[in-house]
């Protein structure tokens, strides 16, 4: 499967003489897509060759990775199970209703209980419980996502000089850079306020998939708009913008922040004259249904 490259043509592109295509992972699958395509992957054959029937995964109650693993689970032949964060209401929202028609099977704890979604004693419990299922990490990033988002990069086909990507667990940007292998460069745009948490983490990341650390990349924390899920108006006129004159979907969370940003910086002139840019579409457009049942919002 291949994810088309689309170019862009905009006056501030011709203005400072950039190039820049969007790596649409967006229509990799249709409820699959994007970075959550590439992060399952190898994590669905590795629970193929582990022999297990089950998924088992994190996020909370607006998930992309949620939605897309209920998906795979249908998909591959998996039982799935999905630990909430936060406590049940209903009826559901339109991710996880879309989760249960999948075949996924809800169970929410507390928000204190889940912090401890990553150690040990918590993950045997589970596995416990849970007759041994195979274990997702929240966004589903592991060293088996990132050996799929190196993928991102051989599906490449023009030359380019940065590439820039949304961040939410790490795990895509982490691929990028390890796909690389230290050439060119490498933007982040973390949806997270306060995002440089993420630059140890990437780098772990990185150094436990390739052996390697890499300098060739940096993250762009200006762009949170207020934190994860937070929403102000000029970013949505910005999408609502962008999506007429391009005819490609965004939303609040990822991507639309990350294309916000790029423009931003290249209205500013960060980049010179003749630079060649590619933005990965991440995915993650179920999410919209949900901005539009919890704010009242299109976009």
């Amino acid at each position: 499967m291949q994810a088309p490259l689309q170019q862009l043509q905009h006056p501030l592109l011709q203005e400072h003489k950039l190039i820049l295509w969007v790596k649409r992972e967006d229509l990799l699958h249709p409820h699959i897509s994007g970075n959550k395509w590439r992060k399952l992957k190898y994590n669905l054959q590795e629970a193929k060759v582990q022999g297990k029937e089950t998924l088992l995964t994190f996020g909370g109650a607006y998930s992309n990775h949620i939605a897309a693993t209920a998906a795979a689970g249908a998909e591959f032949g998996f039982k799935t199970i999905g630990i909430i964060r936060g406590e049940e209401h209903l009826p559901l929202n339109p991710t996880l209703q879309f989760a249960t028609e999948q075949g996924m099977e809800l169970h929410y704890i507390s928000r204190e209980l889940y912090r401890h979604k990553n150690e040990p004693y918590f993950l045997a419990e589970l596995a416990v419980n849970y007759n041994q299922p195979y274990l997702v990490s929240e966004g589903g990033t592991n060293q088996l996502a990132v050996k799929g988002c190196t993928e991102i990069i051989d599906d490449i086909d023009v030359d380019f000089d940065v590439i820039c990507c949304a961040s939410g667990t790490g795990g895509t940007i982490a691929g990028l850079i390890a796909g690389l292998a230290g050439e060119k460069q490498v933007l982040g745009f973390p949806a997270l306020k306060g995002g440089d948490f993420l630059k140890d983490e990437i780098d772990q990341l990185v150094y436990n998939y390739s052996g390697e650390n890499y300098s060739n990349w940096q993250l762009i924390t200006d762009y949170h708009f207020g934190g994860y899920a937070k929403v102000k108006p000029e970013l949505l006129e910005f999408i609502h913008q962008f999506q007429e004159q391009h005819h490609i979907p965004l939303e609040p969370v990822y991507t639309g922040k990350m294309f916000y940003g790029l423009f931003d910086l290249i209205a500013k002139g960060y980049f010179a004259k003749g630079t060649r840019i590619v933005a990965v579409h991440t995915g993650g457009l179920q999410g919209n249904a949900g901005f539009k049942e919890r704010l009242g919002i299109d976009v």
